[in-house]
């Protein structure tokens, strides 16, 4: 039997500032491959797409972008400068290298609308799965992590005991804030990336799911999600026992949908006509296979469970453009990681890895939320 990845964590303690110190100092030389990793794909933007992209140009749309963040989640800045502090990097090339995605979108996709890059096959499988359509009547939330093939080595779990607020678990990679997790309310997050015109500087998105981890409830991350500054175009999610929220967001407007009416999908291209209207890229052959597939499934495959939601998240029927994505397919993207939430039971289930191939941890709670 082939040996399960595994997944390292963890636990930090205090104000923020000493959290993400904490944090960037036990992950340290993983967090510094991680960023010269990220600045060799920026540096790659900067020769393919000439005089629209420059690294200068990119460093100083996340110096701005910073400079917002630190305005509109303070605390979540702190946590930064403290992670930047332990890994020994500068905070703006952290913020650039962790807000990949957001930062690059200013520079390629600013302005009303133009000709778009490339279609990327980047991207993540989510879903929100209502109390009504699952065996044990709770609700049931999660997602893959699929991005560069080499991010799988640098995903990492933090568990917070903050001094004041709420304790969250956090899947993320080294030196990053958050990506997806959930906190001891039950309130689980994630998001999926799209790409809109009109991208400014403005909140990054580990930023927007950093703030949104924090929240008493669903509906409360959703607004959050809602009103950040976003610098681009991402989905979030939001779900506790009661709510499970979708928020599609291009930078200065957002479209919300509920699962209460039957599960939710979300792969990496735009639903909403309004968002469709100012797409940045062409619908990739994944994202589509991936929303067709995992919908069909929501439908056709229940009443589901954390085992049935796992299987989907392993499903390999649509080869290349299947949910669960292997490094050796050969693709721009593979699965890094995976999440699975029951927000009722404050369960959170994840794994580093494609979700056949990971071993899965349980990201138990010390504390009542």
């Amino acid at each position: 039997m082939t040996q399960q990845i595994e997944l390292d964590r963890v636990t930090v303690k205090g104000s923020p500032t000493e959290m993400g110190r904490q944090a960037g100092e036990a992950f340290r030389e993983r967090a510094r491959a991680f960023v010269e990793m990220r600045m060799g794909y920026i540096e790659r933007y900067a020769t393919e797409q000439g005089a629209a992209f420059t690294v200068d140009g990119a460093l100083a749309v996340a110096r701005a972008s910073m400079g917002i963040a630190a305005e509109w989640d303070p605390r979540g800045h702190a946590e930064h400068l403290g992670l930047a502090d332990g890994v020994g990097l500068d905070p703006v090339l952290l913020y650039l290298a962790t807000n990949m995605t957001d930062m690059r979108d200013v520079l390629l996709l600013a302005g009303a609308k133009g000709t778009p890059p490339p279609p990327d096959a980047e991207g993540c499988t989510a879903l929100l799965v209502p109390a009504h359509t699952t065996r044990a009547g709770h609700a049931i939330a999660g997602q893959t992590w699929d991005l560069n093939p080499p991010d799988v080595d640098y995903v990492v779990a933090v568990h917070r005991l903050p001094a004041e607020g709420v304790e969250t678990w956090s899947v993320t990679c080294a030196g990053c804030l958050t990506l997806m997790g959930m906190n001891a309310h039950g309130v689980a997050v994630g998001t999926t990336n799209i790409k809109t015109w009109g991208a400014r500087p403005g909140v990054g998105y580990l930023t927007v799911l950093h703030r949104m981890i924090r929240a008493g409830t669903a509906v409360e991350a959703a607004r959050l999600a809602e009103d950040a500054p976003r610098a681009g175009a991402h989905t979030y999610w939001a779900a506790d026992a009661i709510d499970q929220i979708e928020v599609e967001a291009a930078p200065t407007f957002t479209v919300r949908r509920d699962a209460s009416k039957g599960g939710i999908c979300r792969t990496n291209h735009c639903l909403d006509p309004r968002l469709v209207e100012v797409e940045g890229d062409a619908v990739h052959p994944s994202s589509a296979a991936r929303l067709k597939r995992v919908t069909s499934s929501l439908a056709d495959e229940g009443p589901h469970s954390v085992d049935t939601v796992r299987a989907i998240f392993s499903d390999r029927r649509d080869g290349l453009d299947s949910v669960n994505r292997y490094p050796e397919d050969g693709d721009y993207a593979a699965t890094n990681a995976v999440l699975i939430t029951v927000p009722a039971k404050r369960l959170a289930l994840a794994c580093r890895g494609p979700a056949d191939r990971g071993r899965w941890y349980t990201l138990g709670f010390e504390t009542g939320g």
